[in-house]
Formats: C-alpha cells, sequence, structure tokens
C-alpha cells in the first residue's frame, strides 16, 4: 500500500530523531527512493524542520527543535489514536458481557422450567 506524504514525513523525522543522516542513509531506514526523498527534504527544509549540517565526511541532515516538537505531537496523535481504537474494543467487550450474562440467566431459567415438566 502506498504511504502518504503525512507518512513519508514522519518516516524522515523518526529516522533523524536520534542522529544525523546523509541522504543514502535516509533512504535505507525509510525505504524511499533519492528522488522522493530529495523532495521530501526540500520540503522540510524550507518549513524550518529540518537542517542540512555540513561536515567533514559530507552533508548530513538534522532535525531542528521544530522539527522534534512537530515528531513528537505527531507519535502523541498516533499513540491516542491507538488507545482510542483499544478503548472502542473494551467497550463493545463490556457492552457484549452483560448480554452474554443475560443469556446465560434466560437458557437456565428454561432449563428450569423443563425439569418442573
Amino acid at each position: 500500500m502506498r504511504r502518504s506524504k503525512l507518512e513519508l514525513y514522519e518516516d524522515i523525522l523518526n529516522a533523524l530523531v536520534n542522529k544525523a543522516l546523509t541522504v543514502d542513509a535516509i533512504a535505507y531506514v525509510c525505504n524511499m527512493d533519492c528522488i522522493a526523498l530529495g523532495q521530501r527534504l526540500d520540503f522540510l527544509l524550507k518549513s524550518g524542520l529540518v537542517e542540512e549540517k555540513n561536515f567533514r565526511i559530507g552533508a548530513r541532515y538534522v532535525l531542528t527543535r521544530r522539527g522534534l516538537a512537530i515528531f513528537k505531537t505527531l507519535a502523541l496523535t498516533k499513540r491516542l489514536e491507538k488507545l482510542q481504537t483499544t478503548m472502542k474494543k473494551i467497550d463493545e467487550v463490556l457492552q457484549a458481557i452483560p448480554a452474554l450474562s443475560e443469556y446465560n440467566a434466560e437458557k437456565g431459567k428454561r432449563k428450569r422450567q423443563n425439569e418442573n415438566y
């Protein structure tokens, strides 16, 4: 399934969270081709989420403070969505439990009635 732009940006930010990486390293971690990655990096650079730093061994990309804040916000949003889904499933199960106990109680009444006849 094809990833959305937001998911691609999120993957790039995730790759850069812990260390500075080259374009090739980011492409490998994010499973993207370098051309598409270049376009995404340009947007992130213009938005001030990522910056390019030149080292002796070459250019590497790092997250800015703003980029780190955006990454944390996206990660928190994902966790909250997952929690909401889990809570909905728990709620469905809890609603089914009284129905099961009512069903078992009704089944027990019928069994007792049949035994009395």
